[in-house]
């Protein structure tokens, strides 16, 4: 199979640990009272529903009491 062959120059990957930017990103915009306090609420609303499922879901999740009693059908032979 034919490869073909093509100079690559390395010299810019060997110049990228070098390069130093001397523009700086905007500061981050600290977060106001509003949305620090939306989002503790959000994150508590998150962690009710999934204790409240848990809560809920466990009973179900258990093994019936009485393990000689089974569920039949009942069906009338009309």
């Amino acid at each position: 199979m034919f490869r073909r062959r093509e100079s690559v120059p390395f010299a810019f990957v060997a110049e990228a640990d070098r390069f130093r930017s001397n523009v700086a990103p905007p500061p981050r915009e600290r977060a106001g009272a509003g949305r620090i306090v939306g989002r503790t609420l959000v994150g508590l609303t998150v962690v009710a529903g999934l204790a409240g499922s848990l809560l809920f879901g466990l009973p179900a999740l258990q093994p019936s009491q009485s393990p000689g009693h089974s569920q039949q059908s009942q069906a009338d032979g009309r």
